[in-house]
């Protein structure tokens, strides 16, 4: 399964699921929050904004699941 840019999203966090949007794909290297994340055309990361909290955070495909 492939996430788009506006798709309704979960994934886990310490304090339990979290609910938000898809803001971006990325397949290049990149920096979020000072922290960095070796995305590739092989192994994306999703830009995911909180709908609680409004913070973005990136994730791998398989940490996230589309929202029923």
């Amino acid at each position: 399964m492939t996430f788009s840019k506006g798709d309704h999203v979960t994934w886990n966090t310490p304090q339990g699921e979290t609910h938000g949007t898809v803001v971006e794909k990325r397949v290049e290297e990149f920096q979020l929050d000072g922290q960095k994340f070796k995305a590739s055309d092989d192994e994306p990361y999703f830009v995911v904004e909180s709908d609680k909290s409004g913070s973005k955070a990136a994730h791998k495909e398989s940490a996230l699941s589309k929202k029923k």
